[in-house]
């Protein structure tokens, strides 16, 4: 796995968890936060915004992967995602699709929750599977 310096480590999970007060999750009252850091060197934190419609409901991942992408950074050069669950909790399968769109499989990713554990792994390791351009030739 590639290594994520640990002050960045811990000012991505500053972010996430940061982003995860502002979670608006009134359906499932699962709050999560994640954050980005990209290949600007910027770390770029979103939280879960859930609808009434739950079709409209966008991912913490995926919110931070946005506000990363509308502000002209392209690549994820790591993940970070926080929750309030007994064990760190993954990306759903829509975002692990989005995640291995911007990432490549060595970029790291942090799972954490905010009782202090953690789980590293990879893009590679967490989207083994997916689909994009280059498979579809």
């Amino acid at each position: 796995m590639a290594n994520l310096d640990p002050k960045i480590k811990a000012q991505m999970i500053n972010s996430a968890t940061e982003a995860r007060r502002h979670s608006h999750s009134p359906y499932s009252g699962f709050k999560v936060g994640a954050s980005v850091l990209m290949d600007n060197g910027k770390v770029y934190g979103g939280c879960n915004v859930e609808n009434a419609s739950y079709g409209g409901t966008v991912c913490a991942e995926r919110v931070a992967i946005w506000k990363a992408v509308s502000e002209g950074a392209k690549k994820i050069a790591a993940l970070v995602v926080v929750t309030d669950s007994d064990q760190p909790w993954p990306p759903c399968g829509m975002c692990r699709q989005v995640v291995s769109e911007f990432a490549e499989p060595a970029v790291p990713v942090i799972l954490a929750n905010l009782k202090g554990k953690e789980i590293a792994q990879t893009v590679g390791e967490l989207c083994p599977h997916f689909f994009g351009p280059l498979n579809l030739k």
